[in-house]
C-alpha cells in the first residue's frame, strides 16, 4: 500500500510536536513530575499500575480494595482508561506507570491531531495544508495542552473524529447523496450506477454520482457499518465517557444546523441512519454491559457528583493559556479553575479572526453549523452564572437548567468549550482552502495570501511550550525495599495522615512496593451518604481530620479519652495492621499526636516511624 507523503509528514510532525511538549517528562521518567498536575499524575499512574497488577494476577480490574481499604474503589466509575491500561500492561510492568502515563499523553496529542487531519483531508478540504492546520489546532489547542499535564482521558480523543467520519459516510450512503469534496462535480465513472442532486457546503447544487456498491438497501453493508460503529463507541467508552458525551451533543447539534436549510434531506438521513445506529447501540451495549453495570450499580458506585460552580470565566475566553508563548509574554489574570482545566483560553487574536472569517464565509453550511456549535457550547461552558475576573456578574445562563439533566450533571461545564475546538478547526481549514484555491486561480492577486499572516499571528500566540517538570521525592526505603511486608497481615497500612486528594503520594509508594499492602484513604471518586453522591476521596474519619489539622497548624491538638477511643474505632474501621509516619511536613507534631492517641511510643524502622497496631484488631 502506497503511503501518501503528505499524510506521513503530518503524522511525523504531530508526533514530534507532542514529544517536544512532553520532553521534560520523557527526559526523566524515573523521578520527574508534571508540577501543574497537582495530585492527578499520581492518581493516573496508580490507575495504570493497579490495572497492570490486576491483569498480571488475573484479578478483576473493575474494582479494587488496594486503596480506601476495606471499602475499596470502583475503577470503572473512576475513568481508569482500561482501553489503554489493559493493552499497555506489558509497558507498565516493564518500564513503570510513569512511562505508560507519558506515552498515552504523547500518543494522545499526536493521534488526535492526525485523526482530525485525516477527516478534514478526506471530507472537508482538498488542500493537505488546510487539513493539517485544522488537525494541528484540534490536537494542540489550549485545552489539550492543559489536560496534557494530568488528564489522558481528555487528551487521547483520536476515536472521536473516526466515529464522526464513519457517521458521515453512513449518512451519505443511506441518503443516496454523495456530498464529499471528491464527489461534487466529478465526472461520472463508466460503471456508475446512479446520479443524484447534492447540495454542497457552499449552498450550491451539483449533480453527483453514487459509486458502485452505494446501494444502501444492502443489509450486509448496514451490518458492517453497525459493527464498526459499535466497536468504536465501545472502545471510546473504555477510554473516556465524558469526552464521548460532549462529542455526541456537539455532533448532533452540528448535524441539525447543517440540515436546517434542507429539512427533508435531513429527515431522510435520520430515517435511513437510525437502523444502523440502533444496531450499533445494541452491539455497544453487548460489549460494555458488564463494565457499565459495574460502574452504575457495582460496589462503590455513585449516583452523581457535585463539583460546585466550574464554569469558564469570561476573561478565560480571550486570554492566552499559561503554557503558551502568549501566556509567557502577555499573561492575564489567573481565572482558571486550576492549571489542568484551561479549557478555553483561545486568545483575542484568534477570536477576532474567527468572527471575521465566519462573517465572510457565512453562506457555507459547514461554517454556519460550526459557528452555532462554538456559540452554544461556549455559552454553556460559562456555567450557571457568568463571572468576570472571578467576580459573579449576576447574569444567569442556560447551564443552570442544563446541569439538572442526568449525565450532564456529572460534566464539568468548563470542559464544554472542548466541543468548540474541532468546530474552530473546521472554520480555519475551510478558510485556508479558500485562500489556497483563490491564489491558484489568480496568482497575481495578493489578497488571498493575507489570510496566512493573519492565521499565523492568531496561532503563534497559542503555540505550546514545554510542560514544566520537577523532581519528586523518592519513595521511603520502608516501602521501596519491601520491609513493609513484615508488618502487614491481611490488614491495611495507615499513613499519618492518610492519603487524600490533597496529598496522594502514598499511592506511588504502594505501587513501588508492588501492591503488597492496601491503604486506608486515597484519591478517587466514591459514594458518600445514603444517597450515594460522589465525592473526591473517602469520607474524613475523625482521626484523619485530627491529623490533617495537626499537620496544617503545626500544633498538637487537645487529646482526651474520647479522642483516643475514636482513634481506636477508626483503626478498627480501617482494619489497620500498622500506622506509618514518613518524613513529612510537621512530622514531630504528628509523631507526638499519634503517640498520645495510641498511648505507646513508635519505633523507627528504616526511614519511617511506625506503630504496630495488630493487637488492636
Amino acid at each position: 500500500m502506497r503511503v501518501d507523503r503528505s499524510d506521513l509528514v503530518a503524522s511525523v510532525s504531530f508526533l514530534a510536536l507532542a514529544v517536544t511538549v512532553l520532553s521534560g517528562q520523557w527526559r526523566n521518567t524515573h523521578s520527574g513530575y508534571l508540577i501543574k498536575s497537582g495530585q492527578d499524575q499520581t492518581m493516573w499512574e496508580w490507575f495504570f499500575a493497579v490495572t497492570a497488577h490486576s491483569v498480571a494476577h488475573l484479578e478483576n480490574p473493575l474494582g479494587t480494595n488496594l486503596q480506601n481499604f476495606p471499602a475499596g474503589v470502583n475503577m470503572m466509575a473512576n475513568t481508569a482508561m482500561f482501553g489503554v491500561g489493559v493493552p499497555l500492561t506489558p509497558v507498565t510492568l516493564l518500564f513503570g506507570p510513569t512511562v505508560t502515563f507519558v506515552l498515552v499523553l504523547t500518543l494522545g496529542l499526536a493521534s488526535t491531531a492526525f485523526a482530525w487531519y485525516w477527516l478534514f483531508s478526506r471530507e472537508l478540504v482538498e488542500s493537505r495544508l488546510a487539513a493539517a492546520i485544522g488537525g494541528l489546532f484540534c490536537g494542540f489547542a489550549p485545552a489539550m495542552i492543559s489536560h496534557a499535564n494530568a488528564h489522558p482521558n481528555f487528551v487521547l480523543l483520536a476515536l472521536l473524529p473516526v466515529i464522526a467520519l464513519l457517521l458521515i459516510r453512513i449518512a451519505r450512503r443511506a441518503t443516496g447523496v454523495d456530498t464529499s469534496k471528491d464527489a461534487i462535480g466529478a465526472a461520472p465513472p463508466p460503471n456508475a450506477r446512479t446520479t443524484a442532486a447534492a447540495t454542497t457546503s457552499e449552498g450550491t447544487t451539483a449533480i453527483v454520482t453514487l459509486p458502485p456498491g452505494a446501494d444502501t438497501g444492502k443489509p450486509r453493508r448496514r451490518v458492517r457499518d453497525a459493527v464498526a460503529l459499535g466497536l468504536l463507541v465501545a472502545m471510546q467508552i473504555a477510554l473516556g465517557e465524558e469526552p464521548l458525551l460532549i462529542f455526541a451533543l456537539a455532533f448532533g447539534l452540528f448535524a441539525v444546523v447543517y440540515y436546517l436549510h434542507a429539512p427533508r434531506t435531513g429527515w431522510r438521513a435520520v430515517r435511513a441512519v437510525t437502523p444502523t445506529v440502533a444496531l450499533a447501540a445494541v452491539i455497544t451495549l453487548m460489549l460494555t454491559e458488564i463494565p457499565l453495570w459495574w460502574q452504575f450499580f457495582g460496589r462503590q458506585s455513585y449516583r452523581s457528583i457535585d463539583h460546585g460552580p466550574m464554569g469558564n470565566d469570561l476573561k478565560a475566553i480571550v486570554q492566552f493559556p499559561s503554557e503558551s508563548l502568549g501566556g509567557i509574554f502577555t499573561p492575564g489574570q489567573y481565572v482558571a479553575i486550576n492549571d489542568t482545566e484551561q479549557n478555553a483560553y483561545f486568545g483575542w487574536p484568534l477570536l477576532l479572526l474567527l468572527v471575521v472569517t465566519v462573517a465572510l464565509l457565512w453562506r457555507d453550511r459547514v461554517v454556519r453549523a460550526a459557528a452555532v456549535v462554538i456559540g452554544v457550547f461556549g455559552v454553556l461552558s460559562l456555567g450557571a452564572v457568568a463571572t468576570f475576573g472571578k467576580q459573579p456578574t449576576g447574569i444567569e445562563l442556560p447551564w443552570q437548567w442544563a446541569e439538572k439533566i442526568p449525565l450532564l450533571n456529572t460534566v464539568l461545564e468548563t470542559r464544554l468549550t472542548m466541543a468548540a475546538v474541532p468546530a474552530i478547526a473546521a472554520v480555519l481549514a475551510l478558510a485556508t482552502q479558500r485562500a489556497v484555491t483563490s491564489w491558484r486561480q489568480s496568482p497575481v492577486d495578493w489578497r488571498p495570501l493575507a489570510w496566512f499572516p493573519a492565521l499565523v499571528l492568531a496561532l503563534v500566540a497559542l503555540a505550546p511550550t514545554i510542560l514544566p517538570v520537577i523532581e519528586r521525592a523518592p519513595t521511603p526505603e520502608f516501602f521501596a525495599d519491601g520491609t513493609v511486608r513484615q508488618y502487614v497481615s491481611g490488614g491495611s497500612v495507615v499513613l499519618v495522615p492518610p492519603p487524600r486528594p490533597a496529598d496522594a503520594q502514598a499511592l506511588r509508594w504502594q505501587a513501588d512496593a508492588n501492591f503488597d499492602f492496601p491503604l486506608a484513604g486515597g484519591y478517587f471518586v466514591g459514594p458518600t451518604g445514603a444517597d450515594k453522591k460522589g465525592i473526591y476521596g473517602p469520607d474524613f474519619r475523625p482521626t484523619t481530620a485530627l491529623l490533617v489539622r495537626a499537620q496544617d497548624s503545626g500544633a498538637v491538638p487537645s487529646i482526651d479519652a474520647e479522642t483516643r477511643t475514636q482513634a481506636s474505632d477508626d483503626l478498627r474501621f480501617w482494619e489497620a495492621d500498622v500506622v506509618v509516619l514518613p518524613a513529612t511536613k510537621n512530622s514531630e507534631v504528628l509523631r507526638t499526636t499519634m503517640t498520645q492517641l495510641l498511648g505507646v511510643a513508635p519505633r523507627q524502622v528504616d526511614d519511617v516511624w511506625l506503630w504496630d497496631v495488630r493487637p488492636l484488631r
